[in-house]
Formats: structure tokens, C-alpha cells, sequence
């Protein structure tokens, strides 16, 4: 497939996306503990209880990154600020963490790049995970105070700020399933958390408006679901988890209301006068980030607890992470998006991008089926800009191979190989792919 910049829009920005706990290193610059630090140490929740004490060393190697970027003709860099880096007991400022930032966004600018921030990917100091994390109602104020500290420090030089990185994985995933820190399964916990990540998104937002930081936004992740087949308690299951993991974000913003069908099993175990916080979850955004990776088929499961439905396996080709490569749930997603919800406010694609088994040979990484995903979503995004939808970036994910949570250094997901034992960089033929496609023949 040939596309390249030129069949985007002028100004269209493209990028690549990292987060900080999977790169930085947290044992560097006086980083505090995260509950991702404990949630690695507990046998049987990572893979080889793997941490990200020293990732890809991006907190020393940051330089050669960013030029990686810049080699690749990319407009933009998609990058996270750790809140234990920044405030290591979650409320009082390590100087070197904000130095760090300081650095790495002056790095960025210095390379024709715009800095495009998250304020948290998923990285809670232990002090504050000990005190409950997103099940405390008080967190979101914490985290409000972090948002000041750091953009006071930042925000003058970012092209935008967004709160949250995907809060259905922060809340449904951390707390429901238990995949990922703090590794609950308690569906009372579940939607406090539900609720709470978006009311910190709304204090954050409100804090930031209120010292006049423009370019406020938030990340959402959306998961194309589909029912197993036409039965109706299958488009029922299928209609749930549509609810549970796409509508209940963007509704509790655009719409300041959760979809009726998930608050049947929810309901229940929320917040005291939840209610009261949906005006501070409301207020507008400036523009959307959309995470998007694959679909799930949904079947009812009679005889099991709510939200009592399971998947069913696809017949489409998997990615190393067993998800259906799937490039029509994005356009989906971009055009519902802007039809149902945001009308023509910006969206940006912040996600996008496959696990796949890669294999360095005589210092070479050939990932054809990575060109083959990336540009397969890049054209079903210019289809989405062709049918109204206001897009305004692509960033991929991710620039390196890193650390990917629960499943370790397992899984790799990057344009750039990384060798987890000597941090050696190969940008693999996917990133020289993308470079050929972004440049701009000047």
C-alpha cells in the first residue's frame, strides 16, 4: 500500500508514542515506587516478574531517542510525565524529576518536534496506591495538585496536554480483571475506579483551565465489539461490553451520564452521590486522543455473574498479542466518534500499532506485517478524514520495544528494536517504512 504524507491533510502531525514507566527506568533520578513496582514483585502477575527498573534507560539515552524521531521525519512525540519521577511520595516535588522533563521537551522542540503530553500512563506512587489509589475518592485531588506542578514547569513549551492514558485499562482492567496494577478483582473497587480516573480528569482539566493552559484533552481507548452471532442475547453481551469499555468514557464527558446497561451492574457499588461530579467530568475538551488496536466477538454466558459474557475467537489474522488485526474498527471508531459525540472537535489517533515476534538478524529487523498494520490503519484514517471525521495526527505505537506491563519484555511492540540486555537500538524496516512515507522531499 502506498501512502504517504502528501495524501493527509496540510499541518496533519505523525508521530510515534512512548510512556514512561515502560522506557525511562524508574531506579533513575530519584524516581519514588509505583504500584507497578510491587505488582511485578508478586509472583505470578508479570512475566518472569519482570519490572521497569531499567526499561530501555531512556532517562539516560533520551538524546539518541528523540534523533530517532526526528530520522524518521516525524512531526510530534507522544510522551508520558511519571508522577512518582515528578512528586516520588505523590505530593511532595523531586527537582530532579522536573529537571529530567525540563530537558527531554526542550530535546524535543530543539528537533522540530511538538510535544504532545500525557499527564499520567498509568504509573501511581505506592504512597498514594497504599491510601487506596483510584478507589479513594481523594487520589483525583492529588492528582489535580500533580497536574499543576508539572505544567507550571512545562506548559509554556507543550503542543498539548492530555490527562488520563486510557482509563478503561486504569479502572475495568486493573480493578475488574486484574490484569494489571493493583491487580483487583472487586467489582466494588472496579467502580469506584470507573469513576474516580474520570473525576481526576475532571479536576485536572479544571485546574489547568484555570491558569490558562490551552490544549486540554484526554485519551481514550476503544475495542470494536461485536456480537458471536445475531441472537439476541449475544448483541445484548455484545452491546454491554460496547458500554463497558467505549461509552462509558466518552459518555460520562460529552454526555455526563454512564450507559444505562453497565449502571445495572454497577450501580450498586459506586460512589456515594456519584452524580454530583458528572458537571466537573463534562466539561468540553479541546480534543480527543483515540487508542485503537483490535475487535473482540461477545457471546452471552448464561449461569455466570454480570456482566456474564465471554469472547469468542475471530477468524482474522492475530497480532503476538492473540488480537485480531482488524484496520475497519478504526475508521468505525473515528467516524462514530465524531457523528455520536465531538462533532468536528480534533481527534487524534494516539494508538495505534501490533505485538509481533521480531527477530534481529545480521543486525537487520525485516517486519513486513508491521508495514503491512501500520499502513493498512493509516488508510482506513484517511478514509475517516474523507468521510467527515476531523483528525488531526496518527501517532504509532511505540517507538521502542519496552516494557509491556504485564507481559514484560515478551512482547514487542516498537518501530526501533531494543536488545533488553546491552539497549542496543535497530530501527526495524517498519520504522524505515514509515521514514520513506513521512518525507517531505524538500
Amino acid at each position: 500500500m502506498s501512502l504517504s504524507r502528501f495524501d493527509f491533510p496540510p499541518g496533519f502531525v505523525f508521530g510515534a508514542a512512548t510512556a514512561a514507566y515502560q522506557i525511562e527506568g524508574s531506579a533513575f533520578g530519584g524516581c519514588g515506587p509505583s504500584h507497578w513496582d510491587t505488582f511485578a514483585a508478586t509472583p505470578g502477575n508479570v512475566v518472569r516478574a519482570e519490572d521497569g527498573a531499567r526499561a530501555c534507560d531512556h532517562y539516560h539515552q533520551w538524546p539518541a531517542d528523540l534523533d530517532l524521531l526526528k530520522q524518521a521525519n516525524m512531526d510530534g512525540y507522544r510522551f508520558s510525565t511519571s508522577w512518582p519521577r515528578v512528586m516520588p511520595d505523590g505530593i511532595n516535588v523531586n527537582p530532579e524529576g522536573l529537571d529530567f522533563y525540563d530537558r527531554l521537551v526542550d530535546g524535543m522542540l530543539e528537533r522540530g518536534l511538538k510535544p504532545f503530553q500525557t499527564l499520567y500512563h498509568w504509573d501511581m506512587p505506592s504512597a498514594l496506591a497504599d491510601l487506596g489509589g483510584w478507589t479513594n475518592r481523594d487520589t483525583c485531588h492529588r492528582f489535580a495538585d500533580f497536574a499543576e506542578t508539572i505544567t507550571r514547569t512545562l506548559g509554556d513549551r507543550v503542543a498539548s496536554i492530555a490527562t488520563i492514558n486510557e482509563p478503561w485499562c486504569v479502572a475495568w482492567l486493573s480493578h475488574f480483571m486484574g490484569i494489571h496494577a493493583p491487580g483487583l478483582r472487586d467489582i466494588r473497587a472496579a467502580a469506584r475506579a470507573m469513576h474516580h480516573i474520570l473525576l481526576a480528569h475532571g479536576l485536572a482539566v479544571e485546574r489547568l483551565r484555570g491558569m490558562g493552559q490551552p490544549n486540554l484533552g484526554i485519551v481514550l481507548n476503544f475495542d470494536h465489539a461485536s456480537p458471536a452471532t445475531n441472537s439476541p442475547e449475544d448483541q445484548a453481551a455484545s452491546d454491554l461490553w460496547d458500554g463497558i469499555f467505549n461509552r462509558w468514557f466518552i459518555e460520562g464527558i460529552t454526555k455526563q451520564a454512564y450507559p444505562a446497561n453497565v449502571l445495572q451492574g454497577l450501580a450498586p457499588h459506586m460512589p456515594q452521590n456519584w452524580q454530583d461530579d458528572m458537571a466537573t467530568i463534562g466539561q468540553p475538551l479541546d480534543w480527543l486522543g483515540v487508542n485503537y488496536y483490535t475487535r473482540h466477538l461477545h457471546a452471552h454466558a448464561p449461569g455466570t455473574p454480570w456482566p456474564s459474557l465471554r469472547d469468542v475467537p475471530g477468524d482474522r489474522p492475530k497480532t503476538q498479542m492473540g488480537w485480531e488485526i482488524y484496520p475497519e474498527g478504526l475508521h468505525h471508531f473515528l467516524t462514530r466518534l465524531s457523528k455520536d459525540y465531538v462533532g468536528d472537535l480534533p481527534i487524534y489517533v494516539t494508538e495505534n500499532g501490533m505485538a509481533n515476534a521480531d527477530q534481529l538478524a545480521d543486525g537487520v529487523v525485516t517486519d513486513q506485517i508491521r508495514e503491512d498494520f501500520l499502513f493498512a490503519h493509516l488508510a482506513a484514517t484517511k478514509q475517516a478524514i474523507a468521510d467527515g471525521a476531523n483528525v488531526k495526527g496518527f501517532f504509532y505505537w511505540s517507538l521502542l520495544d519496552n516494557y509491556e506491563w504485564a507481559e514484560g519484555y515478551e512482547k514487542r511492540f516498537g518501530l526501533v528494536h531494543v536488545d533488553f540486555d546491552t539497549l542496543v537500538r535497530t530501527p526495524k524496516s517498519s520504522y524505515h517504512a514509515l521514514a520513506r512515507a513521512l518525507a517531505r522531499n524538500e
